[in-house]
């Protein structure tokens, strides 16, 4: 399989909303490779030398703004897009700040912070403060196709993705997404260095990114959320399966995880309901992978697929 990108998109080929009416600025055939060259969250506002000052002067028109949208030839609504996270690149600086007003603890600091990190290369550490090393780990917070309905702000998550802020979709992920309009119109952005779950202050390590993923129609599969596999990398628990759910109450949220989690079990390995409902209390992890972004939460259910061995 090709492994070269066939299409470049520069930083200027963005948008700032998901909209089905937006066309799509270039069309691959599926299989085919995409290459994303992007600014950061606030669209080139913050720089490697901006100060707190900056942030009072953000205009948030301008920000988490995503690439695209990319058209896959022969994608129909009902299909599944499968994205294959091929590599990501971060700048060598990154900012993290607390904006008043946004934010899971936004009524405890009130007041403006700004931090400047110097980003080393992938799996290296960053000094994030004094003494205090973070490993670079980077992906995309922002990944979603044309919604069914529009306009919609790129500020929350929804089951088309958008802005999931989901910290293992890393190089070597494979996201799926439900298709709801011809093309699918895969857009992303939002580069992030590091993050953990939840992303609580509503910033990562937040950086300009290069991406390069793969876009593939997938006519035999029909997810109803986002879903995706882990990278194939050395961990505690191996490789995961996982499954979103995405609304504005986390319980719910939880539950959609859990259905789709069951789902999976019956779909891929024959598991009946009952006993894929006992078997996510024994071996299923549910985490909140995003927090902040209002009125929707992200909650994953994750499989660790070392079970089936």
């Amino acid at each position: 399989m090709a492994t070269t990108p066939t299409v470049h998109i520069s930083r200027d080929r963005f948008h700032l909303t998901w909209d089905p009416a937006i066309e799509p600025i270039e069309t691959v055939a599926s299989g085919e490779i995409v290459e994303f060259d992007m600014l950061d969250a606030s669209g080139g506002q913050l720089t490697a030398t901006s100060t707190v000052e900056d942030l009072g002067r953000l205009d948030f028109a301008r920000v988490d703004q995503v690439n695209g949208p990319i058209a896959v030839a022969g994608a129909e609504p009902g299909d599944t897009l499968q994205i294959d996270l091929l590599e990501f690149e971060p700048a060598d600086w990154g900012w993290t700040a607390s904006i008043p007003g946004f934010g899971l603890l936004a009524d405890d600091f009130l007041e403006p912070a700004l931090r400047i990190t110097r980003v080393p290369a992938a799996g290296e550490r960053a000094e994030f403060l004094p003494g205090i090393r973070v490993p670079i780990v980077p992906f995309c917070g922002e990944i979603g196709v044309a919604p069914p309905t529009g306009p919609r702000s790129t500020i929350p998550p929804d089951l088309f993705g958008g802005n999931m802020d989901t910290r293992h979709l890393t190089a070597g992920a494979t996201l799926l997404l439900p298709v709801f309009h011809a093309g699918a119109r895969l857009s992303m952005g939002d580069g992030h260095a590091a993050q953990g779950d939840g992303e609580v202050s509503g910033t990562a390590i937040e950086t300009p990114m290069r991406a390069v993923v793969r876009l593939t129609v997938r006519k035999d599969l029909h997810v109803t959320g986002p879903e995706f596999l882990t990278p194939d990398v050395r961990t505690p628990v191996g490789r995961r399966y996982a499954t979103d759910g995405i609304g504005p109450d986390l319980l719910t949220a939880a539950r959609d995880a859990v259905h789709r989690m069951m789902d999976w079990l019956g779909r891929e390995h024959g598991v009946s309901a009952i006993d894929a409902y006992l078997l996510t209390s024994v071996a299923i992890d549910l985490r909140i992978s995003e927090i902040v972004d209002m009125p929707n939460y992200v909650v994953t259910a994750h499989c660790p697929l070392a079970l089936f061995d």
